[in-house]
């Protein structure tokens, strides 16, 4: 049984590599990694006086895990200028943090083969718990320099004004 409804013909799912972040209404560049977004319920047992055999489970608090973006090292200052509003060492004694506008609304947006968005995720109140300019540095590696942060979010939620789009065929060319 087809699980795509427009395209019946699709059987595999969605890749994992082809993704963008979006914040303050544009893209941020060089993005290569972006962790998984995750959401735990604790559980909260009890039980009934007149029933000690057994417990009963009920939902308590929900958090959301943090998540981590990772791009390649470049001149852009995105990741450096939004870690500096939870803390800047060059701003003077009390007024490191800029709590006005430390927090973002982000956009997570997930492509089919075809470059077509296909899923969509709101990520509400994020800020810079972690922020790392550079990686261990080493004459003898042969890999890209990459910074990372690590976002703390107070939850995210599916985009459902994302609908699956009609995937194109490619046609043969004549001749």
């Amino acid at each position: 049984m087809a699980q795509f409804s427009v395209n019946a013909q699709r059987f595999d799912p969605y890749k994992n590599f082809k993704f963008r972040i979006k914040w303050d209404g544009h893209y941020v560049a060089g993005v290569s990694k972006v962790g998984g977004l995750k959401r735990t319920t604790e559980v909260i047992k009890h039980r009934e006086g007149g029933d000690p055999s057994s417990s009963r489970k009920s939902p308590g608090r929900t958090e959301f895990e943090a998540i981590t973006i990772e791009r390649g090292v470049t001149h852009d200052t995105d990741f450096e200028a939004w870690a500096a509003k939870v803390w800047d060492f060059g701003s003077g004694l009390g007024a490191e943090a800029s709590l006005k506008d430390f927090r973002k609304d982000i956009i997570l947006e997930v492509y089919n083969e075809a470059g077509q968005k296909v899923l969509a995720y709101n990520i509400h109140r994020c800020w810079v718990s972690e922020y790392q300019a550079l990686p261990d540095l080493d004459a003898n590696a042969n890999a890209v320099a990459i910074a990372h942060i690590k976002l703390e979010n107070e939850g995210w939620e599916r985009d459902t004004s994302v609908t699956e789009p009609t995937e194109p065929s490619l046609t043969p060319a004549n001749g």
